[in-house]
């Protein structure tokens, strides 16, 4: 059977994924909903992660850096050091092209402290457009680690900036032209700006939640979008979960963007919000310090236990949480 386009769906992966027995240094490996992977390197844990981008090619460099650095940042960690594999398609490729790739890493490598370290660049075959990846390093005290699978029922669901940040900065950039005939250029120039306003990187908000306390698990939504993400989390943790509707934040441009590509904004790639489960007592704190920065920030849901189902309530009644196996994205891309 030909899989389709996007991650893996979760029970396939699970049973993919090896047992991380080989070394007991890995106290994170393989995991479901979990982030990154964390290895014991003495008075610290080095946080480590990997992640491409694929759909985007304006700004790749942006992208990679925030992408990849919000992973570390979920688990309660400082991205520090980056290595990058950078394929460039024969036939399309110029010095100029690669030189810009080059210094998008590097100034935004410069925006966020961040080292490049090294890494591997090369023109490949059978692309039609760049693919960047990159692997990204990080560092958190032992008792400051937060993981995925810390979620306990009860806990409140909170999310920051929105639903389809990413995609909506995609969208705009990649189909600008075909667009120009439905929306203003003022429009598609604010649904671009989303690439660092709100912005994709949430180091920030993940660094105040983890400041306050009572966060038992953070996670970014990439592939799949915030639903599909939900439901890794809830996977993780071995819950359920119940996820509000009007609770849901959604800006007018990705609103409008989805509307007109007949995209499900839960399942369009969501880079920028934050998933942050958190215990009750503190939630309105973790809110209210974070909207205290002009970022966003709502509870949108609560864990349940394990036989209480994955929920998405509209209008008091409550329907599957949907999950997204393609992410809604890639229908732009297909046509």
């Amino acid at each position: 059977m030909v899989l389709p386009l996007g991650k893996l769906k979760i029970d396939l992966l699970e049973r993919l994924l090896p047992q991380p027995d080989r070394d007991t240094r890995v106290i994170v490996g393989p995991q479901i909903g979990e982030d990154a992977a964390v290895i014991d390197f003495g008075e610290s844990y080095l946080v480590a992660k990997t992640d491409p981008i694929t759909f985007a090619t304006d700004e790749i460099g942006w992208y990679l850096i925030c992408v990849n650095s919000n992973d570390i940042a979920t688990m309660g960690a400082v991205p520090k050091w980056l290595l990058t594999t950078i394929l460039l398609p024969e036939n399309r490729t110029t010095e100029e092209s690669v030189r810009r790739i080059m210094e998008q890493i590097n100034a935004a490598c410069d925006h966020f402290n961040i080292t490049l370290c090294g890494g591997h660049t090369e023109v490949t075959y059978g692309l039609d457009r760049p693919i960047v990846i990159g692997q990204m390093l990080g560092e958190v005290a032992k008792d400051k680690l937060i993981l995925s699978s810390g979620a306990q029922v009860g806990d409140d669901l909170i999310l920051t900036k929105g639903l389809g940040i990413e995609a909506t900065s995609i969208i705009a950039r990649e189909c600008e032209l075909d667009l120009l005939e439905k929306f203003s250029p003022a429009f598609l120039s604010r649904a671009k700006d989303y690439l660092t306003s709100p912005g994709i990187s949430v180091l920030e908000e993940a660094l105040i939640a983890a400041g306050i306390g009572g966060v038992h698990a953070m996670h970014d939504p990439t592939e799949g979008g915030v639903a599909t993400a939900i439901h890794e989390v809830a996977h993780a943790a071995n819950l359920g979960v119940v996820v509000w509707q009007d609770k849901l934040l959604i800006s007018e441009e990705t609103r409008q963007l989805c509307n007109e590509l007949d995209l499900n904004p839960l399942g369009v790639i969501s880079s920028g919000a934050l998933l942050i489960v958190a215990d009750p007592t503190k939630s309105d704190e973790i809110v209210s310090a974070i909207a205290g920065h002009n970022i966003p920030c709502k509870i949108i849901g609560q864990l349940l236990p394990p036989e209480g189902g994955r929920w998405l309530e509209v209008n008091s009644q409550r329907g599957p949480l949907p999950i997204f196996e393609t992410d809604e994205i890639t229908e732009v891309f297909s046509e």
